[in-house]
């Protein structure tokens, strides 16, 4: 069993996948050019914003949008304590300070009070101006937007969306990834909507940033990348890369998203009297690039992992170590203590993901979950 079975996708879109790989290299047109283009008009209307830069990551999509805000030294970045290590990573990269904010042990997305309590902080302190929150939307589920948006106006703050994890997720009808003044999203292979490399985007109805993105992308070039008026980086998606995507979208929009919805769903139901699962708040919907469940202690669920493994079935646990308690963060200059983030410590010691993709069939379901009730009914 596949944790996130990316042969059988392939399998599936093969014809379509091979088709537009094959076009690329007889174009031998590898960075930029029409698929890259195509690529970016068709995620803009997907997610109905004015524009998509894609570039060549996740995390350099977030660094980008820092860049392009003048984010620097002295200035606070509020993110969640439960997530990747990138998030925070882009904050230092550009002399900035990440100051980590709790989670909710429900959606594991950012708790809106502990985000005032952590602005709060840094205006008594006095020693940093805050300047941009960075929502994360955990395992697929966007963050609480509207809660978020009203901090983020009191306080005079940029709502730096990092839908890594969300694609395709919605909150009513609106989708991620146009929830920010500037939102990203990473295109690694086991993404929702993943590339066949590294590969993410940025989105944003802003025309002045929209340009400045684009010039930062391509080594901060003015006319063309041999004018170069500003320091930028090189962070461009390849064709390949593109033409994956563009194989994968139409399916990931008609399909999958349902699919993992679905899936989701059967889970939930199977395991709801046995494990805490993931709560998707109304009128959400999730993505599902994980489907993660809370065991009562850390003991149970690293014996539930093993027991999982002997039985050939992998599982992971995201994530095992709180940001701030990351050793590169530990001169971030930031003052912060372990009873800030109860709800994130908890989370570390519990959370497991099971195997999840939009390819799962029935049985692969109920295996994971009859050996999950097994183990559970012998501690």
């Amino acid at each position: 069993m596949e944790f996130r079975d990316l042969k059988r996708q392939y399998e599936y879109l093969k014809s379509d996948i091979d088709k537009n790989i094959q076009s690329v290299i007889n174009s031998t047109s590898f960075i930029g050019g029409e698929m890259v283009s195509h690529l970016e008009h068709d995620l803009a209307a997907y997610v109905n914003v004015k524009h998509c830069i894609t570039c060549a990551n996740g995390t350099d999509a977030l660094q980008l949008a820092l860049m392009a805000w003048g984010i620097s030294e002295g200035d606070a970045v509020f993110l969640p304590d439960f997530t990747f290590f990138s998030t925070g990573e882009v904050v230092s990269a550009v002399g900035a300070t990440p100051v980590f904010v709790d989670v909710r042990t429900d959606t594991f997305n950012i708790d809106i009070n502990s985000l005032e309590e952590q602005i709060l902080n840094v205006k008594e302190q006095g020693k940093l101006n805050p300047r941009v929150v960075i929502p994360v939307d955990l395992f697929g589920q966007p963050a609480e937007y509207d809660e978020i948006r009203r901090v983020a106006d009191k306080e005079g703050l940029f709502v730096l969306e990092d839908g890594a994890q969300g694609f395709g997720g919605r909150i009513n009808d609106k989708k991620t990834c146009s929830f920010g003044d500037i939102s990203t999203t990473s295109f690694f292979p086991a993404k929702p909507l993943g590339c066949y490399g590294d590969g993410g985007a940025i989105f944003t109805d802003n025309d002045e940033l929209a340009e400045l993105l684009r010039s930062y992308k391509v080594h901060g070039k003015g006319i063309n990348k041999y004018d170069n008026v500003r320091i930028g980086m090189n962070s461009r998606l390849d064709s390949i890369q593109a033409a994956v995507l563009l194989a994968k979208l139409p399916v990931f929009m008609a399909e999958e998203v349902e699919n993992a919805n679905s899936i989701a769903f059967k889970y939930s139901e199977e395991l709801k009297e046995v494990v805490n699962t993931p709560v998707v708040l109304n009128l959400y919907t999730s993505s599902w690039a994980q489907y993660t469940i809370q065991l009562t202690n850390q003991e149970t669920r690293d014996g539930l992992q093993e027991y999982l493994s002997e039985c050939g079935i992998p599982s992971m646990v995201y994530y095992q170590k709180p940001m701030h308690r990351q050793g590169a963060f530990e001169k971030n200059g930031y003052e912060c203590n372990d009873d800030m983030f109860s709800n994130t410590k908890q989370l570390c010691e519990t959370v497991l993901s099971l195997p999840f993709h939009p390819y799962m069939q029935d049985d692969e379901i109920d295996i994971v979950c009859c050996n999950v009730k097994k183990y559970l009914s012998s501690v």
